[in-house]
């Protein structure tokens, strides 16, 4: 019962450092990279279809993505989206390509960022610490219950406590990684 209790929390603590990966991926640093294009969605022909699934995105050189999209009739839905989006970036095409140039950030940008960055840290800190009070919470109930002895629920929240530990130095590499991509010039 045990185990099953730490596979569990080990699976959606995994999940919480894996969100955190993909929200980091959307944040916008000095620098070109096509996961900020992964929650953009065209309006195609009536419905929203991710930006992966009609073009090809590249990152010719640090400071451009390219977008090759395969029906060129979907070029301007692109663009639109594009400008659309939150993004703030203004698109350029020749018609089959689009091209976005990635400004350099202001220091004040880059420490807005910085800060943003963090607070997305801290949300999926919490979420891996509510998995931990989860965890400890179901095991009290199966010490209530006769389940299991108080050693193994002594042992068990020390595991766990291991465990979220490790998920939380993983969060806070994570979260030093990007700060360094955003403060380098």
């Amino acid at each position: 019962m045990i185990k099953e209790l730490m596979a569990d929390g080990k699976r959606r603590m995994e999940s919480a450092v894996e969100a955190l990966r993909a929200e980091f991926n959307t944040v916008r640093t000095g620098r070109a990279s096509t996961g900020l294009l992964d929650r953009l969605h065209v309006d195609y022909y009536g419905a929203k279809t991710p930006l992966k699934q009609l073009a090809n995105l590249a990152t010719p050189d640090p400071r451009t993505i390219s977008i090759q999209v395969y029906d060129k009739a979907a070029v301007n839905m692109v663009v639109r989206a594009i400008q659309e989006s939150d993004l703030a970036l203004t698109p350029n095409t020749d018609g089959q390509v689009i091209r976005l140039n990635i400004p350099a950030l202001t220091a004040d940008r880059r420490k807005e960022l910085v800060k943003a960055v963090k607070n997305m840290a801290e949300d999926q800190r919490i979420a891996v610490r509510n998995v931990r009070r989860d965890i400890i919470a179901d095991m009290k109930d199966l010490k209530k219950e006769g389940e299991i002895s108080e050693d193994d629920e002594r042992r068990a929240e020390e595991e766990v406590q291991k465990l979220t530990d490790g998920y939380i130095e993983k969060i806070n590499d994570l979260v030093h990684h990007k700060e360094q991509e955003i403060l380098e010039i």
